[in-house]
């Protein structure tokens, strides 16, 4: 029962990870390095909840409000000017993270901190087996956005455009679709799920100016691997947790954590498109 709520909990997590990772590239093809320095940012805000006594869940709502306006100002002032220049644009994501990362121990310091956790009781009975609420709690959160996000990109106008953006984006301007302000409000909403990703992940270790990034690399072979579609790297993150989940059970805990990048190698080596049906 550990092992199994061990996967379930682990694929929710990849997923909280990668949803916003997914968003940006799916529709921009932007390699956003930054994504684990807005994931730290998201941690953050929740450590000044907690430093300000407030109730935890509040960190949940300020992270989404501070993520959305970050990713207005990164899409206005560094990403726009790049879309034509994606190589640029990775340099340029990964001097905004390294300027993040550093403008973070001038604030609060080098030393890990640590926030106080939403839920009360620290473990919930499953079957016999206590477990930690919390990390329970993400299961659904997980589902939660991806339902989420599924609509809003599938079943909305919003989505209509995106999917046409992706699909061919000098076809949809000819069409009149104002691909510019569809980039914007993706950017937006991926740098808040990169804010919201780090808020959550806070109760469940410390917090310091690299939590971020040893999700980075997990978080970008996920979704090479999935394709453009939330329930395929809803999938794409169970079976890959699930792998890694085992092999640092029963082989070794370091070769658990190349799990994720050989088997999006080797997938990739297969399929070069992933699981993508495009």
């Amino acid at each position: 029962m550990v092992l199994a709520l061990d996967v379930l909990t682990t694929a929710a997590v990849l997923f909280i990870v990668t949803a916003g990772l997914m968003v940006i590239f799916g529709v921009m093809k932007i390699v956003n390095f930054a994504h684990g320095a807005l994931l730290t940012l998201g941690g953050y805000a929740s450590f000044v909840v907690t430093q300000q006594k407030c109730d935890p869940w509040l960190s949940l709502p300020l992270a989404l409000a501070v993520g959305v306006a970050v990713g207005m100002c990164v899409e206005q002032v560094i990403v726009r000017p790049l879309y034509q220049r994606p190589l640029d644009a990775i340099l340029a994501t990964w001097g905004l993270a390294i300027v993040i990362s550093q403008s973070i121990v001038m604030v609060f310091g080098r030393q890990a901190q640590f926030v106080a956790t939403p839920l009360q009781g620290v473990f919930f009975s499953v079957a016999g087996t206590d477990y930690s609420a919390y990390r329970l709690l993400l299961i659904p959160v997980a589902l939660l956005v991806c339902a989420l996000l599924t609509a809003l990109l599938s079943g909305t106008r919003f989505g209509v455009k995106t999917r046409a953006v992706i699909m061919n984006e000098d076809l949809a301007r000819g069409l009149g679709i104002h691909s510019d302000r569809i980039r914007f409000l993706t950017f937006s909403l991926g740098a808040a799920l990169g804010f919201l990703a780090g808020a959550l992940l806070t109760p469940l270790s410390s917090v310091d100016p690299d939590m971020g990034l040893p999700y980075l690399v997990n978080a970008f072979m996920l979704v090479m691997v999935s394709g453009h579609s939330m329930p395929g790297l809803l999938m794409t993150c169970l079976v890959f947790g699930a792998c890694q989940v085992l092999v640092s059970t029963f082989i070794n805990p370091v070769l658990g954590g190349l799990t994720i990048p050989v088997l999006a190698a080797l997938t990739l080596r297969v399929r070069p498109k992933g699981f993508s049906l495009g």
